[in-house]
């Protein structure tokens, strides 16, 4: 994973006038994000720890309140804002299971050898998550594990798939 801050949502609106702000949470459950301390917020292409004041889970989403943003006018600035955490706030996963950063650029070929190009992504769809690859072109591959993904192997960076290359 490198040391490199893990993406774990972004600010996503304002919410009311005292400087509330709406989160859109990539963690599960959705209202983990407000258990991470520090927080990291991207700012000017910086990343800089911020205080949460206060959060809660609100309809589908989360609102949060950061110490600094006081009022309405202030939190609109930050709109748009990527939150992460660093690596070491992850917690150990048992084995043979993974987090999407883990996943994210590893190498992904065919049980036969062929390259398909590297995992630039993951998308939930509700009934699986589906690996988006890019190589000479875009494959949706789904990650159903013993099926469709037969190795993972993070010390090679690659991950071997049972997957026709024409699709």
């Amino acid at each position: 994973m490198g040391s490199d801050p893990i993406v774990v949502g972004r600010i996503s609106g304002v919410h009311g006038v005292r400087g509330w702000v709406k989160l859109f949470s990539e963690t599960d459950p959705r209202d983990r994000i407000l258990q991470y301390e520090p927080l990291l917020m991207e700012r000017n292409g910086q990343w800089q720890s911020v205080t949460l004041e206060d959060g809660r889970p609100q309809g589908k989403g989360v609102v949060a309140k950061f110490a600094g943003m006081d009022d309405r006018d202030v939190a609109a600035t930050y709109v748009g804002c990527q939150l992460a955490i660093r690596p070491e706030q992850l917690e150990p996963l048992p084995e043979g299971e993974y987090y999407w950063a883990d996943l994210v650029g590893l190498g992904v070929e065919t049980v036969g050898g062929i390259s398909l190009g590297r995992v630039e992504n993951l998308i939930q769809t509700g009934a699986n998550d589906v690996l988006v690859v890019r190589g000479d072109r875009e494959r949706l591959i789904p990650y159903l594990r013993g099926q469709v993904i037969h190795e993972i192997d993070l010390d090679a960076g690659r991950m071997r798939v049972d997957w026709d290359p024409d699709f």
